[in-house]
């Protein structure tokens, strides 16, 4: 959340990703820097998945990521 701020900050279009188990810790941190950082949620877990499914989680995300940069 610091990082996307600061890029924010500096002009810098910016958006996290996180695994849906972190949506309420995301919203948590962006209230406590008065900061509501743009954001997109994938299904949870993330760790040890395959390559292959990490690159299916990106694809599913991808338009959500792209609406959240370009807004």
């Amino acid at each position: 959340m610091h990082d996307i701020s600061d890029f924010e900050s500096r002009g810098i279009p910016a958006v996290f990703i996180a695994s849906s188990e972190f949506e309420q810790a995301g919203q948590a941190q962006g209230t406590a820097l008065g900061f509501d950082a743009a954001g997109v949620f994938v299904p949870h877990p993330i760790q040890d998945r395959t390559d292959d499914e990490m690159r299916a989680k990106a694809d599913a995300a991808w338009e959500q990521i792209l609406r959240a940069v370009t807004a």
